[in-house]
């Protein structure tokens, strides 16, 4: 997921960035709208400004006039005089009647849009409301114009007509000082993004580094091991309190940890000693009825009581061999015997134990006739025969039986495999393999693997094993030749 694949240190950079990214553009934002207002106040005050000049250089004009200052007469009054007054002002101008209907314009060329030969009933009404002043917004060919609509008065102050002023902004130079602005503003925005980019990964590095410490501490922690206590010299308060609390688990941890060894040595002895008693009782209850039947049926003047006596010992001696083998057996995989390495080669020490078994089935292969390697050769013998001994076990009522054992050599290491196409392992009983006392056999102790597992790992190598029920099992050993 996205969010689990950023670090927090990149969380904390990205976020950064973007705030600057983010506060760049609103500034330009609010600084084009700003730049808009000025530019729109400016125009409408302008306007307001050029209204009031030409309405009182109408009402001088209207004044001195010799005509009688009515509508009708309108058009003879300024006939000449709208083009002064449009000229001093820098305005076109437009005279209607109180109707809408065109008077006398300043523009000479009748036929421009500027010039409207009628005010709409719609403008009409909303010049008589309110101010008796009304101004329209309309854009033509690109351009924002501002038509103004106010009442001329006699020097009554009776309205005689209705002034139009086409007003168009001209915001040219606002524009060029928004450009001007704005590309100083870039550039200022770039200059601050890179100091951003460099504040924000420092910042962010700063902020994660204890973090990154805990964490790294944490990642090692092993409840087995002497676990290192978190020291910070310069980090925030939460991050102390998170240093702290680490470091009080891993003093219970090493509390816990000890407890655990001391229960799980207690109770691998446990176990021991039930599976040495179990296996010490087997031949003690046959030797116990011997002994009894024979005490029984002792007849000193029997002819054959030599020969009893001889089959009385032949069996006990077996039961005592069996006994001893138990010993034997505990023995060895309590004690590990030290391992006589010498250069060996792989591929006759494992055909030769291929070849303690008579078994036609058992197939041999090796991608070399010879390589070498420093282990022990008793040690080495005693995992392939193991082994094999397993897969031919595990053969049991299995049509067209097959063991194959294979050596390989690969990246300065010995492959060993030795397949079978016997019953397999289920699911339920995979991870017990290795376990001590673990046997699927209805004879044996469960030592076997276990004990050639203790081996393969003194030596810094592994076993594994694949197995499908009714399809067979791959044990596959690892060696290094060193």
């Amino acid at each position: 997921m996205a969010n689990r694949k950023l670090s927090l240190q990149n969380r904390v950079f990205l976020s950064m960035i973007l705030l600057i990214l983010v506060a760049s553009v609103l500034i330009a934002a609010v600084t084009i709208f700003q730049y808009n207002e000025q530019a729109e106040e400016y125009n409408t005050a302008r306007l307001e400004r050029k209204e009031r000049a030409i309405i009182q250089h109408f009402g001088v004009d209207i004044s001195n006039t010799t005509y009688q200052v009515e509508t009708t007469e309108l058009n003879t009054i300024f006939k000449s005089k709208i083009f002064e007054i449009s000229k001093i002002h820098n305005l076109e101008i437009g005279i209607y009647d109180l109707k809408g209907k065109f008077i006398v314009s300043s523009n000479r060329d009748f036929v421009k849009d500027t010039v409207k030969r009628e005010i709409s009933k719609n403008t009409l009404s909303k010049l008589s409301e309110g101010e008796h002043r009304y101004v329209e917004r309309e854009r033509k060919e690109g351009k924002e114009f501002q038509s103004l609509y106010t009442y001329l008065n006699d020097d009554k102050a009776k309205p005689i007509g209705i002034i139009h002023l086409p007003y168009l902004e001209d915001s040219s130079e606002k524009d060029k000082e928004l450009k001007e602005f704005l590309s100083r503003l870039a550039f200022g925005f770039l200059l601050m993004f890179l100091i951003g980019l460099a504040l924000a990964y420092f910042i962010s590095s700063y902020i994660t580094r204890s973090l990154k410490t805990v964490s790294d501490k944490m990642s090692e922690t092993r409840i087995f091991k002497r676990n290192e206590k978190i020291v910070l010299k310069e980090a925030s308060k939460e991050i102390h309190n998170l240093a702290d609390s680490y470091n009080s688990m891993i003093d219970d941890l090493e509390e816990s940890a000890v407890k655990l060894a001391q229960s799980e040595r207690e109770q691998a002895w446990r176990e021991m000693a039930k599976q040495v008693a179990h296996e010490i009782k087997n031949p003690l209850t046959p030797m116990r009825l011997t002994v009894q039947s024979f005490e029984r049926k002792f007849d000193p003047s029997d002819p054959e009581i030599y020969h009893k006596i001889k089959e009385y010992s032949k069996t006990l001696i077996q039961q005592i061999d069996v006994m001893s083998s138990i010993a034997s057996a505990f023995s060895d995989f309590a004690k590990m015997p030290t391992a006589k390495r010498e250069e060996l080669n792989v591929v006759a020490i494992v055909k030769h134990a291929t070849e303690i078994f008579t078994e036609p089935y058992i197939s041999f292969y090796s991608d070399a006739k010879v390589i070498t390697a420093n282990l022990d050769k008793m040690q080495l013998t005693r995992i392939v025969t193991n082994l094999i001994k397993n897969a031919t076990q595990a053969l049991e009522e299995t049509e067209n039986p097959s063991v194959e054992i294979k050596v390989t050599e690969e990246n300065n290491t010995i492959i060993i495999t030795v397949a079978d196409n016997g019953k397999g392992i289920t699911d339920e009983t995979k991870e017990l393999v290795f376990e001590p006392k673990f046997t699927t056999k209805s004879s044996g102790m469960g030592l076997g693997l276990p004990m050639i597992k203790n081996i393969i790992e003194a030596y810094e190598g592994t076993i594994s094993f694949t197995s499908t029920v009714d399809y067979g099992t791959v044990f596959k050993v690892i060696l290094p030749k060193e």
